[in-house]
C-alpha cells in the first residue's frame, strides 16, 4: 500500500507519545511493578496494539488491517521469547528489580530504532533480490530447529565476545551505583553492570530481530505495516516482563511453541512461489501454536521460578 509522508509522521508521533506515556504514567516516581500493575499495563498496551488494526482497516482497507493483525500477533509472540533471555541477563549481572525497568525501557527504544533499520534494509534487499527470501526462510527453519534442540541452554552474558570487546574500550566495574551507567574510579571513567546489562539487552534484541523481521516479511512486504507491527509489539514489553518474571518456568512449553512457529513460517516462505498461504491461515497457526504451548505449560507446570517477583 502507498502511505503519504503524513501517515509516517502520525505513526512515529504515536509511538513517541506511547513511549512518553510509559515514562510519565507507568514508571512515575520510580515505583516498582506489582503483579497487578504489570497485568493492567500489559493489557493496556496489548489493547492499543490490537486497536491499531481497526485504524488501519478503516484507513487502508481490511486487507491492510488483516496483514497488520497477523504481523502484530507474530511479533508479539516472538518478542515474548526475549523475556526469558532478559531474565538471565539481569540475573547474571545481579541487577535488582528496581533497576531492571530502566534497562528494559531504553532497550525497547533502541530496539525500535534498530528494527527500523533492519526493516528498510530487508525490504530493499527483497525488492532487489527475490531469492534472498529463501535465505531468510532457511535461516528461520534452522533457528527454529536449534531452539528445539537447545531451548534450555544457558546464556552467559559475561562471556559474550562483544561485551569483552566493549570492556577493552570502556573499563567495566562489578559494582552497581544506583541508576548510574558510568562512575568515576580515581582518574578514570568506568561503566557499571547496569550499562553492561543494557548493552546485552540491545545485542540480544538484534539477534531476535534477525529472526523476526524475515518472519513478518513472509506475511507482508509492506514496510509501513511491518514497522507498525514491530513497534506496537515492543510497547509494553517491560510490563509483560514483570508480569511473567515470577512465573517464567511455568511456561515451559512456550519456547518449543515459538520454535515451531519459526519453522512453520520458514517453510511457508520456502513455498512462496509454489503455494500462497492466506494471511488468516498464518494468523490461525500463530494463535493455535501459542495457545497450545501456554495450555500445555499450565497443565504441566515446571518448578518454581528462581527469578524474584517485583
Amino acid at each position: 500500500m502507498t502511505v503519504a509522508w503524513w501517515g509516517w509522521v502520525a505513526l512515529i508521533g504515536t509511538i513517541c507519545a506511547m513511549l512518553a506515556a510509559d515514562i510519565v504514567l507507568v514508571g512515575r516516581g520510580g515505583r516498582e511493578f506489582t503483579l497487578r500493575r504489570a497485568l493492567v499495563w500489559s493489557l493496556v498496551w496489548t489493547a492499543i496494539g490490537f486497536g491499531f488494526t481497526g485504524v488501519l482497516a478503516a484507513w487502508q482497507g481490511w486487507d491492510a488491517g488483516e496483514a497488520y493483525l497477523a504481523g502484530f500477533m507474530l511479533e508479539k509472540s516472538l518478542s515474548t521469547d526475549n523475556l526469558f533471555v532478559f531474565a538471565l541477563i539481569f540475573a547474571a549481572f545481579s541487577i535488582p528489580i528496581a533497576l531492571q525497568r530502566r534497562v528494559l525501557f531504553w532497550g525497547i527504544v533502541g530496539a525500535i530504532l534498530l528494527r527500523a533499520i533492519f526493516i528498510f534494509a530487508g525490504a530493499a534487499l527483497l525488492d532487489a533480490f527475490h531469492y534472498t527470501l529463501y535465505v531468510f526462510a532457511a535461516f528461520l527453519v534452522i533457528t527454529g530447529l536449534r531452539m528445539f534442540r537447545h531451548g534450555e541452554s544457558e546464556v552467559k552474558p559475561q562471556d559474550n565476545p562483544v561485551l569483552k570487546l566493549i570492556g577493552r574500550v570502556i573499563p567495566l566495574t562489578h559494582e552497581l551505583s544506583g541508576e548510574r551507567l558510568f562512575v568515576r574510579e580515581g582518574a578514570r571513567r568506568v561503566a557499571t553492570p547496569l550499562f553492561a546489562a543494557l548493552v546485552m539487552v540491545a545485542i540480544f534484541d538484534v539477534i531476535f530481530a534477525v529472526d523476526s523481521i524475515p518472519a513478518i516479511f513472509a506475511i507482508t512486504r509492506d514496510t509501513y505495516i511491518v514497522f507498525a507491527a514491530n513497534a506496537f509489539s515492543l510497547l509494553g514489553l517491560s510490563a509483560l516482563y514483570f508480569l511473567l518474571a515470577g512465573s517464567m518456568s511455568t511456561f515451559r512449553y512456550l519456547k518449543p511453541a515459538l520454535a515451531l512457529i519459526l519453522v512453520i513460517i520458514g517453510v511457508k516462505m520456502l513455498l512462496t512461489d509454489v503455494w500462497h498461504v492466506p494471511v488468516y491461515a498464518s494468523l490461525g497457526v500463530i494463535v493455535a501454536t501459542l495457545a497450545a504451548g501456554i495450555g500445555l505449560s499450565l497443565l504441566r507446570p515446571g518448578p518454581p521460578a528462581a527469578t524474584p517477583t517485583p
